[in-house]
C-alpha cells in the first residue's frame, strides 16, 4: 500500500484512500476516552455554531471541545481526557468540536473512509488498516490549531507508518522528544487549568484502547462509530486495555 504523511488542513484536503486524521493533543485521545467511558455516539462538527444547533436537536447530548485550548462558554466539557474522566459522565451522546482534529474530519472531503488517530489506539488502527488492505493510506497530522505541525502528531503518523511497513519504533524516544517539545506546555504551572499535566500522560498511554473510531454518516450528520479491533494475546499491541 502507498502511505503518505500529510500536514494540516491542506493535508486533509489532499487526503485520498483510507485516511487517518491524527490529533494526539487532544481531540482524538479525548474521543477515545469518551468512547471507552461509555459516551456516544460522538458527533464531530467544525464550528461552535454547528455544535449549538445540533444540541437543539439532541437535547441530552454533552457539548465537548475547545477554542484556544479553553472550554467554550456553554460547553459541558473541555478537550481534556483527565477532566472527562473526573466528570463521571456515561451513556450520553457527545457533540465534539476542536481547533484541529474535528477540522480535519470535515475537510477530508476526498477521503475514501476516515478514522481517528492517536497514540492511545495505534495498535487497533494498524490492525484495522491491515485488515482493510487499502491501496493508499493518508496519515494527516492536524498540528496546533491547524497552524503548524507538532511533534506528537507527526511522530504518531511515523509510528503508524513504521508499524504498517514492519519497521522498528522507539516509542520512549518519541515520548521524550514530545515531552521536551510541543508537550512541554502541559508541565507549565500557568496552563494547568486547561492543559493539565495528567493529560500528557493519558494522551501518551500507548495502545490503551483496542478499538478505532470511524467517521460515518447518520441521521444527525457525521458520527464516530466504535469498532473493536482487539489484539491477540502475545502479539504486538496486546497491551490494549479497554478500561479507563
Amino acid at each position: 500500500m502507498g502511505i503518505k504523511i500529510l500536514q494540516l488542513l491542506e493535508g486533509a484536503r489532499q487526503a485520498r484512500g483510507l485516511t487517518v486524521i491524527i490529533d494526539v493533543f487532544r481531540a482524538f485521545s479525548t474521543a477515545c476516552y469518551a468512547a471507552g467511558q461509555g459516551l456516544g455516539p460522538i458527533y464531530p462538527v467544525g464550528t461552535l455554531e454547528e455544535a449549538f444547533l445540533l444540541k437543539k436537536r439532541l437535547e441530552d447530548a454533552l457539548l465537548m471541545g475547545e477554542r484556544n485550548e479553553r472550554r467554550p462558554e456553554g460547553f459541558d466539557l473541555g478537550n481534556s481526557p483527565s477532566q472527562l474522566l473526573k466528570s463521571g459522565y456515561r451513556g450520553k451522546p457527545v457533540i465534539h468540536t476542536t481547533s484541529s482534529g474535528t477540522q480535519g474530519i470535515v475537510n477530508a472531503v476526498h477521503a475514501g473512509e476516515i478514522i481517528m488517530g492517536s497514540f492511545v489506539n495505534t495498535g487497533a488502527i494498524v490492525r484495522y488498516i491491515r485488515d482493510q488492505n487499502p491501496s493508499s493510506v493518508s496519515l494527516v497530522c492536524m498540528g496546533y490549531a491547524c497552524q503548524h505541525p507538532t511533534d506528537e502528531d507527526t511522530l504518531c503518523a511515523e509510528y503508524i507508518r513504521s508499524e504498517l511497513t514492519v519497521q522498528s519504533n522507539d516509542f520512549e524516544a518519541m515520548r521524550e522528544k514530545i515531552r521536551k517539545g510541543s508537550g512541554a506546555r502541559f508541565f507549565e504551572e500557568s496552563s494547568q487549568e486547561w492543559a493539565p499535566e495528567a493529560d500528557f500522560e493519558l494522551c501518551l498511554a500507548l495502545d490503551r484502547f483496542g478499538f478505532i473510531l470511524k467517521a460515518e454518516k447518520g441521521e444527525h450528520g457525521l458520527f464516530l462509530r466504535k469498532i473493536e479491533k482487539p489484539a491477540l494475546p502475545g502479539t504486538p499491541g496486546s497491551r490494549d486495555k479497554n478500561i479507563v
